[in-house]
């Protein structure tokens, strides 16, 4: 998690792979039209022969990115909706966390982590850190990691049912990477009930280990966790004085993204 990323400037203007072009292809059709298209239209403007693109649909129906409302015309599906709807969630997140991130590492002099949920992990989408720093814990924009080893996943999972806590533990198998994890369903219930009553998560070495994390959630217009702040730092520097600067910031967030109960959360200054 804590490696350097690196840029490319030379990717492919076109997809390298024939099958992706042609699913792009049969998606633009779609999308420039708002009433469902026939197969034999869409063969047309692709350039396709029905059976290839009856093919490529049929498996982009089974994904739920074409909907076929009755036999031989497709539309797009609702699995694109969600996924674009995902990617605002996100974007306007990042936008709105990027400066009050970048504020906190002032104070503090230590990274700061945004972080969402992507099924059974966290990705890091944003940080703020300064490479003229000493020693610091700097997380890979991109990165993954379980939920169940990191603060802000931890944040996540506590605003579970206690049903998909368990269905999350049986999937993953609460692996474990230090001596530190917490691999027990007990324990880890037990963790995420204190994470619940205090309004923070922290990750006491469990991830990896001389490395602690504190994390406070981000919520929308509605109020819904979205998004995680955290603090990185070596486990000797960890400093409990951060922790209503930490809150204070990602309640500056929610606020920004719209969430009326963010504002009870500033009750201690900066």
């Amino acid at each position: 998690m804590a490696a350097m990323t690196k840029r490319s400037d030379s990717l492919p203007s076109t997809p390298t792979v024939q099958v992706i072009e042609r699913m792009f292809n049969l998606i633009e059709v779609l999308a420039s039209r708002e009433e469902p298209v026939s197969l034999k239209e869409i063969s047309e403007k692709t350039g396709l022969h029905p059976s290839t693109a009856h093919r490529i649909l049929n498996d982009l129906t089974i994904g739920r990115f074409v909907d076929r409302p009755e036999a031989g015309s497709y539309r797009l599906g609702m699995r694109l909706l969600e996924l674009g709807n995902l990617v605002k969630a996100r974007l306007s997140v990042r936008d709105a966390a990027l400066t009050p991130m970048r504020e906190l590492h002032k104070l503090i002099q230590q990274p700061v982590n945004l972080s969402v949920r992507q099924g059974d992990e966290i990705v890091y989408v944003e940080r703020a850190y300064s490479e003229r720093s000493g020693m610091q814990v700097v997380r890979a924009i991109g990165g993954r990691a379980p939920l169940h080893l990191t603060s802000v996943g931890k944040l996540f999972l506590a605003a579970d049912e206690p049903q998909r806590v368990r269905a999350y533990a049986t999937r993953t198998g609460l692996a474990g990477n230090t001596r530190n994890s917490l691999t027990q369903l007990v324990t880890l219930e037990r963790e995420l009930q204190q994470c619940r009553q205090a309004g923070l998560a922290r990750d006491n070495e469990e991830l990896e280990l001389g490395v602690r994390c504190m994390a406070a959630g981000i919520y929308d217009d509605q109020c819904r966790l979205v998004a995680g702040l955290s603090i990185s730092a070596p486990a000797d520097r960890i400093d409990e004085n951060w922790v209503p600067k930490l809150r204070a910031t990602a309640a500056d967030i929610s606020i920004a993204l719209g969430c009326p109960k963010a504002q009870a959360a500033q009750t201690t200054p900066r």
